[in-house]
């Protein structure tokens, strides 16, 4: 029999017995507590009822991570609504694309964005039903709605939420959720891995319209009682040290790519490396872990954030179909460089292309499975027949090694290139690469010399640095004598930056043939 309880319903009456007036969420000099998040859930579900939304229709919310989006993922599952959670980065017929293949009846966003732009292409189309614009703390006369509402029992008959692939390898692909889903988070990762609690404070520098910063926002902080800081802006580095630094969290969730450039922001302070206040006023005091997710953790990376902020930062990997980390360091046992052991609740193999089993050591294809994964695509039977199979299993796409049980990442699957007789990840090639002082950031994707697959460097070159011969010369000289003969790069290209998707993974595949 499906899950009929209405799950968003319960976390808030768990909070609400628990403690009304703590701090669910802050953003900026603002403190939005449990009872209002609440209230303003009810109203929020109510607005959208009066809007002709119903049980089971999907609600499109394009918004920055602040108040108003809690409060809307809220208030649609009350209704029995599945909200449709996508990113505020992209482009007009983009949206309309999610607006279209989601068959939304609403979209929720601010008033002139790329999304409502997209909403004026699908005029003709019949499941949309109402835009509705929103601020900072929730749509235009949210206060007039009723806090009067009683939630929706669940049927089971459609998704509970939805979010989109970040595309990595292509066009966006629907990832539905049941509401029970939610809860999977805090099972394993949060309390066994992280150990949150209702005294936490948790940062997420991902927005809540990917899967790593919902879990930690929306599952983690409501599951567990802990308070979530929102940030509405883009995220560089300096804006993340001063949010950091007012509002104290004890958590911080980030992705490699935003690592990388806090680390080069990163001043010690004078009165040694062992401080965790640098000279402009940045203080880390209060954080007592990090965690990166959304790629690999390249183990320079990781070990030079850890010596300069004294910080232990656990790599871990994820998906958006597993709505969860479900492979993971540990605190006090950080190895730089794997991405740790699988969290409770996972099981995980390693199997070649045929399906067999592989041994320690051997690179394999990682498929994983546990409580929360979803079993298919939206629309996509074809790329649903291929990712999900029987047992439950997930294909994640990732290539890993396994030794005693540690995880350690090679590449995605699609961007392994066999030269010659010999599989070469991309991965082990650009950890090689980075160790040369002028690059800033790379990516190895193939190329093809006179018919045959080879590894070509990406280099984006650290301030200071011009894009020479000579300078290329030297820095696939450094490859040369740090990896194989059939792993070094045959050429390099420079780059003003990397095609990347929102969530800063690398689109090696904008890469390949160039």
């Amino acid at each position: 029999m499906p899950n009929t309880e209405n799950i968003a319903a319960r976390l808030l009456a768990k909070n609400l017995e628990r403690h009304p007036d703590k701090a669910a969420y802050l953003c900026g000099d603002d403190t939005l507590t449990y009872r209002a998040l609440a209230a303003d859930s009810a109203r929020f579900a109510n607005l959208l009822r009066a809007r002709g939304v119903r049980q089971g229709d999907r609600v499109l919310l394009v918004l920055p991570d602040s108040f108003a989006y809690p409060k809307a993922i809220l208030g649609a599952m009350f209704l029995g609504a599945a909200p449709v959670l996508a990113s505020t980065l992209l482009t007009p017929e983009d949206y309309a694309f999610l607006l279209q293949d989601s068959a939304a009846s609403a979209l929720v966003t601010w008033e002139d964005s790329p999304a409502a732009q997209g909403a004026h292409l699908l005029a003709d189309t019949p499941s949309l039903l109402s835009v509705i614009f929103s601020g900072m703390d929730g749509p235009w006369g949210l206060g007039a709605q009723s806090t009067a509402l009683e939630p929706a029992q669940l049927t089971g008959g459609g998704p509970g939420f939805m979010l989109y692939s970040s595309g990595s390898t292509g066009r966006p692909k629907g990832v539905p959720h049941a509401q029970a889903d939610l809860l999977v988070p805090a099972k394993g990762w949060g309390t066994q891995v992280l150990g949150v609690s209702p005294d936490d404070i948790l940062f997420s520098a991902s927005k809540m319209s990917f899967a790593y910063g919902l879990e930690v926002s929306l599952c983690l902080a409501l599951d567990l009682g802990a308070t979530a800081v929102l940030y509405p802006g883009k995220p560089g580095p300096y804006e993340l040290f001063e949010v950091i630094a007012r509002h104290r969290p004890t958590l911080f969730f980030c992705v490699p790519t935003l690592y990388s450039m806090l680390v080069r922001a990163f001043e010690p302070g004078k009165a040694g490396e062992t401080d965790k206040v640098d000279e402009t006023g940045t203080d880390l005091s209060s954080l007592r872990l990090c965690s990166s997710a959304g790629e690999a953790l390249p183990a320079p990376l990781c070990q030079e954030w850890m010596r300069l902020t004294g910080v232990e930062i656990l790599d871990g990997i994820g998906s958006t179909e597993a709505m969860n980390v479900f492979i993971s360091n540990r605190p006090g046992a950080v190895r730089c460089g794997a991405s740790g052991e699988v969290v409770p609740g996972y099981e995980a193999r390693l199997v070649d292309d045929a399906g067999a089993e592989v041994p320690d050591g051997t690179p394999g294809n990682l498929h994983v499975r546990g409580e929360g994964t979803t079993r298919t695509y939206w629309n996509r039977p074809d790329k649903t027949a291929e990712t999900m199979l029987d047992g439950g299993w997930l294909v994640t796409g990732d290539v890993y090694v396994r030794e005693n049980g540690v995880y350690t990442h090679q590449g995605r699957s699609d961007d392994m290139m066999k030269v010659g007789a010999h599989w070469v990840s991309p991965v082990q090639v650009e950890q090689a690469l980075r160790q040369h002082p002028a690059i800033l950031d790379c990516a190895v994707a193939a190329t093809k010399v006179e018919g045959l697959v080879r590894p070509c460097a990406h280099v984006v070159l650290a301030p200071g640095n011009e894009p020479t011969q000579a300078l290329a010369r030297d820095i696939l000289t450094q490859a040369r004598a740090l990896l194989q003969p059939y792993m070094c790069p045959v050429r390099l290209e420079f780059h003003a930056e990397l095609p990347k998707t929102p969530t800063g993974k690398v689109q090696r595949f904008r890469l390949r043939g160039a």
